[in-house]
């Protein structure tokens, strides 16, 4: 028998969570949003503003190149840091296409190739938002213009370390978005569109 308990998200605290624990010790959650989150919120402008801010004339260090973004998104909102997840786990999936995976270059996809490695191609799509907003449009519209054997995973830590920084904690957050390589299920399909 299935029981649906209401609760507002607001009165949520760790006593109610115990003794619904304590109750259903073999539940599990189901969390369903009925309102779109209050203003104030990461706007994808101010996203790419903070992508913006990567210094690339550290190249070679990736800590001293995330290190402004992560410095102003800590000094954000705390909301701000889970927007920055959401929004970036949006980019990826965008581009987490077939067509986009044969245009990272020596690793692209190919049906025959065994060098295709799912962790290469997430890498490359992180590039490809690294690069800024022009970039990156370009590369959704024309799979074509993806970052030739070029990689960006220490964008992945941003919204991370920002928390650690802020909080003093380890961030557990699952964003918005899947972003491993085969996630956008149409993407890969024979029919989706790039």
């Amino acid at each position: 028998m299935t029981n649906t308990i209401r609760y507002p998200l607001h009165n949520l605290s760790p006593d109610t969570l115990r003794d619904l624990q304590d109750k259903y010790p073999n539940a599990s959650v189901q969390i369903e949003l009925n309102e779109q989150p209050a203003e104030g919120g990461l706007s994808e402008e101010a996203f790419w503003a903070l992508i913006a801010l990567l210094d690339w004339s550290k190249t070679g260090d990736d800590e001293a190149v995330i290190g402004p973004v992560v410095t102003k998104l800590a000094e954000s909102p705390l909301r701000h840091i889970y927007d920055f997840k959401d929004i970036l786990s949006q980019k990826l999936y965008l581009i987490d296409t077939r067509e986009h995976a044969r245009y990272i270059g020596e690793a692209a996809y190919d049906e025959t190739s065994e060098q295709f490695s799912g962790d290469i191609f997430l890498f490359a799509r992180c590039c490809a938002v690294a690069n800024g907003q022009a970039s990156y449009e370009q590369v959704r519209h024309d799979p074509a213009a993806m970052p030739k054997d070029l990689e960006f995973a220490p964008l992945l830590r941003v919204a991370n370390e920002a928390y650690r920084l802020q909080k003093g904690t380890v961030m557990r957050y699952v964003a918005a978005y899947p972003i491993e390589t085969g996630s956008n299920l149409e993407g890969w399909s024979d029919h989706g569109n790039p």
